[in-house]
């Protein structure tokens, strides 16, 4: 610094030494417009790899995510052998000798549907009668069915089945 080759600059505590730039020739402006296109076909150049870098990495990840050969094959036997339990399922059922007829399938329908609807009644004129009951009765619902031990189908679980 002392000879001038180097410059100081004080901030604080800080010292900055850089090179004195007065001492560097000064560039001609052909040669400033020759670096401004060569920076300019680095940075072309630069922008390209970083896309060709970016499109490698994109497929090392597919090719990461994917299944290996071993896994492959693992998978493919597993999916064999799945195959073959639901055919042989399939076969048993296809031989069995106690088939539902149409006509039995609807039969049953029928009667479920006939006993669906009875329930439903039945289930209406019992909330009914017990209704009025309690209208006159001086302890709550749940005490009085206590009492006389009615059970309902909710105590139960039991719901009544769907339409079909």
């Amino acid at each position: 610094a002392q000879q001038g080759r180097v410059r100081e600059k004080v901030y604080g505590k800080q010292k900055i030494y850089f090179a004195d730039q007065e001492q560097l020739p000064a560039a001609s402006d052909a040669e400033l417009r020759g670096l401004d296109g060569e920076i300019a076909t680095r940075s072309g150049q630069l922008q390209a790899l970083q896309q060709s870098c970016r499109h490698m990495e994109a497929e090392l990840k597919d090719l990461n995510s994917s299944l290996t050969t071993p896994e492959i094959a693992r998978e493919i036997e597993a999916l064999r052998k799945e195959c073959a339990s639901y055919t042989e399922k399939l076969e048993r059922i296809k031989s069995a000798t106690n088939h539902v007829t149409p006509e039995e399938k609807e039969k049953v329908c029928r009667e479920q549907q006939l006993y669906r609807r009875e329930w439903r009644r039945r289930k209406r004129m019992a909330t009914e009668l017990l209704d009025a009951i309690l209208e006159g009765y001086p302890k709550s619902k749940k005490q009085f069915f206590e009492e006389v031990g009615i059970e309902t189908d909710e105590d139960h679980g039991a719901v009544l089945p769907a339409t079909v």
